[in-house]
């Protein structure tokens, strides 16, 4: 049962996370949305909307004025917004958004917390020191980086990638059996409580072309994802693969797994965006809190122009819905 509000941290006040949730807020009859509170500056979605913008001051307080307006929990100001053009002092509000949507969200004041996108480049000027909001969030949340497993997923396909922000030129040593198997077992643990799927069928994807065709174009497949594949067999996971990745995603194949266990990013996140690029959500697997995201970035090139699309973000604040109110009746 959905009780309390969901919380949406605006990420970067220069990008388009501002004008997609007021987008997500129009929405809300047709979309059949549930009640949210912005985190942010309100003078970001000023800048960028004329419709009804309230203040409140909790999450509790959004609930009884959502139907007539966007309720906005003003932190700070940002000394002016120029839509597309980020600053430090952005950047310090979108770190300072995303704390509070956490703790709001770890007290049990929101049903979850949905993230707009942020600018890492000038949060590591302001001393953000992690890959992305999802390590970040992992760490406030006191979980280790290999249980909180990032997840995208759209209406007919879910991936996951093992290794995520790190140059391609890396993957290849980063990749062990350990890596796949703790991964596999959190995506596992995560669609179970998350989604009710309780034996997930999860599919893995070769490292090299052809899934190295038995060594032949590459070694990582014998030495590392067949031994976990049999570790996780052995555990009494339903795996199958690797498979070559050329033939992993096609309609066929995406009948035969709920989730595929991708080895590098722009493995899971290509299929995913051409396929779903305005329903995908990223979410993380593995965190006491629902946490999704829209399956984008901070667009500066269109911030304020009135081009972003609010489909991921309406898709992020629906899953997140949908994930809670699947938490609140599984026994995972």
């Amino acid at each position: 049962m959905i009780v309390q509000p969901f919380v949406v941290s605006l990420g970067d006040p220069a990008g388009v996370g501002p004008e997609i949730t007021a987008g997500a807020w129009q929405a809300r009859a047709s979309a059949e949305l549930p009640p949210f509170v912005a985190v942010g500056d309100i003078e970001s979605i000023r800048r960028v909307w004329d419709g009804p913008v309230v203040q409140v001051d909790s999450a509790e307080a959004a609930v009884p004025v959502f139907a007539e307006a966007l309720p906005v929990w003003h932190l700070e100001d940002c000394g002016g917004v120029t839509p597309g053009v980020p600053t430090l002092e952005g950047a310090h509000c979108a770190l300072h958004s995303l704390e509070l949507g956490i703790g709001v969200a770890r007290s049990g004041q929101a049903e979850g917390l949905i993230t707009a996108p942020v600018c890492k480049d000038q949060l590591y000027k302001v001393g953000f020191t992690h890959a992305g909001q999802t390590e970040f969030i992992a760490d406030r949340c006191g979980v280790s980086r290999t249980n909180a497993v990032m997840m995208l997923a759209g209406p007919g396909l879910r991936v996951v990638p093992i290794t995520v922000h790190v140059p391609l030129r890396e993957v290849p040593g980063l990749l062990t059996i350990d890596l796949v198997v703790a991964r596999a077992q959190a995506t596992a643990r995560g669609m179970a409580r998350s989604f009710g799927i309780e034996q997930p069928r999860l599919a893995l994807a070769g490292f090299n072309p052809h899934a190295g065709e038995n060594g032949a174009i590459g070694s990582e497949e014998i030495e590392i994802l067949i031994p976990a594949v049999e570790r996780l067999r052995e555990e009494g996971f339903d795996i199958s693969g690797p498979h070559s990745p050329d033939a992993l995603f096609t309609p066929a194949a995406r009948e035969t797994y709920d989730a595929a266990l991708c080895c590098y990013h722009d493995q899971a996140l290509i299929p995913l965006k051409a396929l779903y690029f305005d329903e995908g959500v990223n979410l993380t697997l593995g965190l006491p809190i629902v946490r999704t995201s829209p399956d984008h970035g901070t667009a500066f090139n269109i911030a304020g122009q009135g081009k972003a699309s609010a489909g991921p973000m309406i898709a992020a604040i629906k899953m997140a819905e949908q994930i809670a109110r699947t938490r609140a009746t599984s026994s995972c």
